[in-house]
């Protein structure tokens, strides 16, 4: 088998300081809009989530998210309390609250995906298409573990 340069520990390092890098940048060209709105990063989290999957739970969004209730709750009254997002009682169990974002919600969020959308469309567009494809499979069997 092949001596892979690209598992020795000084190039994994490298690796997660790229994500790092990629994450951070891709974050920070929203930042001005988020902070008109007194949002962070955790409120963009949130929006986004709730943007992908329409109706999701409380629950759902925690669990996705990895983090406790109380932190999720002074986020979720600010993006209510702004009109960004909104609940809906679940038809099928009224203890459960769907979140889906509100008319201002996607228009905010929009204004974030575009700020953020070229950094990436310019990064994807400026690569060959197997390394597109590799990159993606890379990024899932990271978030899978």
């Amino acid at each position: 088998m092949r001596d892979l340069l690209y598992l020795k520990d000084e190039q994994i390092k490298d690796f997660i300081q790229l994500l790092y890098y990629a994450y951070r940048e891709t974050y920070s060209d929203p930042k001005e809009i988020l902070s008109k709105r007194f949002f962070g990063p955790a409120h963009l989290r949130i929006l986004n989530l709730i943007e992908r999957n329409p109706g999701i739970s409380l629950g759902d969004l925690i669990y996705k998210l990895k983090i406790t209730k109380q932190s999720i709750n002074r986020v979720i009254r600010d993006l209510l309390k702004s009109k960004m997002i909104k609940q809906l009682k679940d038809n099928a169990d009224t203890r459960k609250k769907k979140l889906y974002l509100d008319k201002e919600g996607k228009i905010f969020f929009d204004t974030v995906y575009k700020k953020q959308k070229n950094r990436i469309f310019n990064a994807l567009k400026n690569s060959e298409p197997e390394s597109v494809i590799k990159f993606k499979e890379v990024l899932k069997k990271i978030i899978n573990g």
